[in-house]
């Protein structure tokens, strides 16, 4: 997104729904409403409908987090044992994988737990719930990708978003941009926002912008209009003289850092 505004993107904006799509309810839910998120659950595959279960790793570690794996054990034996449930995640061949995503496909799965190797490419109109666990440890990006596997077709859908209703900070601003707006451009503002684009001219993908008195979001129409004025510029050989005078004005840090983008 900031990349456009420096001419190394084209924009290209697509701001509508594709046709039959229905909007996806989100709510944010704490671990103690667990038993009437399962229940919940249960309603919906009783309607014929299939739904998603997101852990954020694949096993057990010490960051206390759940795991797909032993999630998948204790929900096929404890939770849900009369439902037919499927596990997908990065570390399956991709022979499995293929064929456990087919199957969910074709509803031999009612039920898929998995990791975000669901994030993108998965197609199932007939998933209408997604349960992401432990929401607060995603990124804005990423629960917009998952969220987007979910209302497909034409039936309703809901993501609830586990996470404790006392989380402070960027993770709660995250948690309540998702429950407020399903609109990509507003949550990818605010996900700039939050994380920064990184280095231009580097290898950093986020972190704060360099800039003392610019900013890309307020500034963005001015930006483009620098833009227009920039190509005008360089694309004009009787300006040569012109242009070489307002590059000598740039201090060294960024004079350094065109050097290296012009090796591109």
């Amino acid at each position: 997104m900031a990349l456009t505004l420096y001419g190394d993107l084209d924009l290209s904006v697509i701001d509508e729904m594709p046709p039959g799509r229905t909007p996806v309810q989100t709510r944010w839910n704490a671990e103690e409403q667990l038993p009437g998120v399962w229940e919940f659950l249960r309603r919906e595959i009783g309607q014929g409908r299939q739904a998603y279960i997101i852990y954020p790793v694949i096993e057990e570690s010490k960051q206390e987090l759940k795991a797909a794996t032993a999630e998948y054990e204790r929900l096929s034996r404890d939770v849900f044992p009369n439902l037919r449930i499927g596990l997908l995640h990065g570390r399956l061949p991709s022979e499995e994988k293929e064929d456990v995503m087919e199957r969910f496909r074709r509803r031999d799965f009612q039920m898929l737990v998995a990791t975000t190797v669901i994030e993108v490419g998965v197609d199932v109109p007939n998933a209408t719930v997604m349960v992401i666990e432990h929401a607060d440890r995603f990124g804005l990006a990423q629960l917009h990708q998952l969220r987007g596997r979910i209302g497909r077709g034409t039936e309703k859908s809901s993501c609830i978003l586990l996470a404790p209703k006392n989380i402070m900070g960027d993770a709660r601003e995250r948690i309540e941009t998702m429950v407020a707006t399903t609109n990509g451009f507003e949550i990818a503002e605010r996900d700039l926002k939050q994380r920064g684009p990184g280095e231009f001219f580097g290898t950093r993908q986020h972190g704060d912008l360099a800039f003392h008195v610019a900013h890309p979001l307020r500034d963005h129409k001015l930006l483009e209009l620098a833009r227009t004025e920039a190509f005008a510029l360089s694309d004009n050989p009787a300006r040569a003289e012109e242009l070489r005078k307002i590059t000598a004005q740039l201090g060294p840090e960024w004079f350094n850092r065109y050097r290296l983008a012009a090796v591109g």
